[in-house]
């Protein structure tokens, strides 16, 4: 075997991503938030960077002459045209968003959501107990867990603080008094006989049915435990009536005490003189190339200061570029979006319309990919709601003729079936199938189990009521 060392030209096509490609992909994924921090950040370390004096001017007048933004697609007209000019807004503005500072809207906003532990211990604070009881009791309420129960057994507790477990007894049973009934339990069991108390009055049968039955009564063995307690099933029917009333998660209508968010909406979508109009709705503030670096590097012959001014001034257009991208490409896909699903928009979810990325990547041009990531964390306002723009993207079922039919309404039919169904004789499965294929539905029983579990609709033995 020999081996030869030579030299060989060979020609090939590959992709090659560069930094600027690599980044323009990463701005269109961007949620509107994450964006606006993105620029900020861009602005701090490109100085050739500024925020438009000319644009935050004019939407601080509509803001106050009360007029509507401008139609979006003469936005971008005039966002390309920015390319070619040469003269530039000459003052450097702060890195400030687009918006005017309104300081009463900040006094009315909550800095945070109120948690159960702030609730609690404001009740605990008003007790009249003593001062080692107020702290056993923060301690205690501290150890609960966002469903409003005791996380780990009482004993536990009494040896890690040093203290007798009749005290940690005493201060959990004062706080089983307070709001919300039922807060901390030990177990699903004592919450419930928690809030038991109550009532004043209250079925023999339904304490023997929460403390020996509840794994029984979940999997539907009715008469299994209506023998076993020797009562009829009219009587474990009342029963079952009030336990359904109780709560088994006390705690969990409060928040986890975190800065409370807010979802900013991609594309607005408003409808004027009978038709569907999209604009804007992120307020991205536009962006501009400082025009006294320009100047600076039409004059200086440092070329170390012409050489840095000239890095930075491609890295400020490609930028300027890729947002105007973004915003172009999101503004193609909502109006497609607009056009396909204006039924939904005018009756309901029953007529949302099968739709594939691929379907609107062809429409407007682009790549599949481009719509995924176009759509990706982006929020629509509509007339019936704000929605993710994934949402305008269902799965579909065939029917009948080759019609389909889109995933979402075929849940919102089946979760009206099963809503307005006889609860001593519900529906199985396979019975819902058919009841679907008689409105024109081609669905199996194993799509229509699927779909109810998604939607969170126990089965038919579990909806049973006599």
């Amino acid at each position: 075997m020999t081996m030869n060392f030579e030299l060989k030209m060979t020609q090939s096509t590959r992709m090659v991503m560069t930094q600027e490609l690599r980044q323009s992909i990463a701005l269109l994924q961007l949620p509107v938030h994450e964006l606006l921090d993105c620029i900020q950040e861009e602005l701090a370390a490109n100085p050739l960077l500024e925020i438009s004096e000319e644009v935050k001017n004019m939407a601080a007048d509509r803001l106050a002459s009360g007029e509507e933004d401008p139609d979006p697609t003469e936005e971008h007209r005039e966002s390309e045209s920015f390319f070619e000019e040469d003269e530039y807004p000459s003052s450097y503005l702060p890195m400030e968003p687009r918006y005017e500072r309104n300081t009463g809207f900040l006094e009315n906003c909550l800095s945070r959501e109120k948690n159960l532990y702030d609730y609690l211990s404001l009740q605990l604070k008003i007790s009249a107990i003593s001062e080692r009881k107020q702290l056993v009791g923060e301690y205690l309420i501290g150890n609960l867990n966002a469903n409003g129960y005791l996380q780990g057994e009482p004993h536990e507790h009494a040896r890690h603080l040093g203290i007798s477990p009749e005290e940690i007894r005493e201060m959990l049973t004062l706080i089983q008094t307070f709001d919300p009934p039922g807060v901390g339990a030990c177990s699903l069991e004592e919450c419930l006989l928690i809030q038991l108390r109550q009532f004043s009055c209250y079925p023999p049968a339904v304490e023997k049915v929460v403390t020996r039955y509840l794994p029984e009564v979940a999997a539907g063995k009715y008469r299994l435990v209506a023998r076993k307690l020797g009562i009829s099933m009219q009587e474990l029917q009342e029963a079952l009536t009030l336990i359904r009333r109780l709560n088994p998660k006390p705690g969990a209508c409060f928040g986890d005490g975190t800065d409370v968010g807010y979802i900013m909406p991609d594309i607005i979508v408003e409808k004027i003189d009978g038709q569907y109009l999209v604009s804007s709705g992120d307020r991205i503030p536009q962006l501009v190339v400082n025009s006294f670096y320009r100047s600076m590097l039409r004059q200086s012959r440092d070329e170390n200061v012409r050489g840095f001014i000239k890095k930075n001034l491609e890295g400020a257009l490609w930028f300027i570029k890729s947002i105007e991208h973004r915003k172009k490409v999101i503004h193609q896909v909502a109006v497609e979006i607009v056009r396909v699903q204006e039924p939904f928009l005018e009756k309901g979810l029953h007529h949302l319309k099968p739709l594939t990325l691929k379907t609107v990547a062809a429409a407007i041009g682009v790549h599949e990919s481009t719509v995924s990531r176009a759509t990706t964390n982006k929020y629509m306002q509509t007339p019936r709601g704000l929605y993710p723009m994934k949402f305008f993207f269902p799965g579909s079922v065939g029917g009948e003729a080759g019609t389909l039919f889109a995933s979402a309404g075929i849940k919102q039919k089946l979760r009206e079936l099963i809503e307005g169904e006889n609860r001593s004789v519900p529906l199985s499965d396979h019975q819902l199938a058919e009841r679907l294929r008689e409105e024109g539905i081609k669905i199996s029983r194993r799509t229509v189990a699927k779909y109810r579990e998604e939607l969170e609709i126990p089965a038919s033995f579990m909806r049973r009521s006599f």
